[in-house]
């Protein structure tokens, strides 16, 4: 990895997530059970890694088991910011919000660059935005 990824520890939603990130960014959900990797500390069927993997997006998730506390957030924000063309971002906003919250609509600002705020159904908050072409 050559920069910071976040990786999620879910109240048994993982798969989900996975599911879902992949739909909306692209790319395949890798899912590996706590039985295929021999755990006992939980449900067979619960994740215990899995990822998002041939898309722009890279996201890791678990589900919490045992004593892990699972995912809550408050002030962070995962930022998007240029990292698609226009129509693209504004194609993953609008497949973040559905099920989430949208915090600030994705429009164009004074200043010229267009940006608004999700938070997705999962619970991450997204900044995502562009500048003018």
């Amino acid at each position: 990895m050559t920069a910071p990824t976040p990786y999620l520890c879910l109240p048994g939603t993982a798969r989900a997530a996975l599911e879902f990130y992949a739909d909306v960014f692209g790319g395949e959900a890798v899912v590996h059970d706590l039985a295929e990797f021999g755990r006992t500390d939980g449900p067979p069927e619960a994740v215990a890694h899995g990822y998002v993997e041939g898309g722009p997006v890279t996201v890791f998730a678990s589900d919490a088991v045992g004593d892990d506390g699972a995912f809550r957030s408050d002030g962070l924000m995962l930022a998007l910011l240029g990292t698609a063309d226009s129509a693209t971002l504004h194609r993953w906003f609008d497949a973040l919000a559905e099920g989430g919250r949208v915090v600030d609509a994705l429009q164009q600002r004074p200043w010229g660059a267009s940006d608004g705020q999700v938070v997705d159904r999962f619970g991450l908050h997204w900044l995502v935005g562009y500048e003018p072409a």
